[in-house]
């Protein structure tokens, strides 16, 4: 089984994630290493926390050109919750931060007067089990139904440029993007790694993706 490397810039649950792997048989390499990064099978960028604070982070590192040319290289990528909300243009948290660019579009606050079927406000930030529903079956969703329940702990979410990109919705009041596909690109909103068989499953198609 092919490595996969975790993208360590302080601000990720990294060992939940990294355990997560080693139990589909993969073997996971957690660096704050650039050039470890750039060596590179299979890449995940996790991710916990604000938006502006991440990038800085990652600059500080020279881990945000290392992962910007590591999707370049076409291998596969997955991106964790914070680590979706990165790879667009513009975050809006706490003012406008510039993010890693990789694909068109923003992360933008949920609305806080969120309610539900029956008209009660739903608490932000979205907290639990929600159903994602899959419109573009990405690799990572091979042999799951086209409806899947996973967890969820954000207040942020992504709005693409181009809805060409999008590969699952869930509905929390409004319908979101929770998860993207784009060539070698895959990341999700959710955390696959807190999702029980259905995201250990996710992160199994994840290490076997060529």
């Amino acid at each position: 089984m092919a490595d996969v490397v975790i993208v360590d810039y302080e601000m990720g649950n990294l060992r939940s994630v990294s355990k997560a792997l080693e139990k589909m048989g993969a073997e996971a390499i957690v660096t704050g290493d650039p050039q470890e990064v750039a060596r590179a099978d299979r890449l995940v960028l996790p991710g916990v926390g604000a938006f502006g604070d991440a990038m800085s982070a990652l600059r500080r590192r020279g881990l945000d050109q290392a992962v910007h040319d590591f999707v370049l290289t076409g291998k596969p990528f997955l991106g964790i919750c914070l680590g979706l909300q990165l790879l667009f243009e513009v975050g809006l948290e706490e003012g406008e931060h510039q993010g890693l660019g990789l694909l068109a579009g923003r992360c933008e606050p949920l609305p806080g007067d969120l309610r539900d079927g029956d008209g009660r406000a739903l608490k932000i930030p979205h907290m639990g089990w929600n159903n994602l529903t899959i419109e573009r079956r990405a690799p990572i969703y091979e042999g799951l139904p086209d409806e899947v329940d996973v967890y969820f702990v954000h207040s942020y979410v992504v709005v693409p440029g181009d809805d060409g990109i999008v590969s699952t919705r869930t509905s929390y009041g409004t319908d979101f993007v929770s998860s993207i596909w784009h060539d070698n690109v895959m990341a999700v909103q959710f955390h696959p790694e807190k999702s029980q068989q259905a995201g250990l499953a996710m992160l199994d198609n994840f290490v076997r993706c060529s």
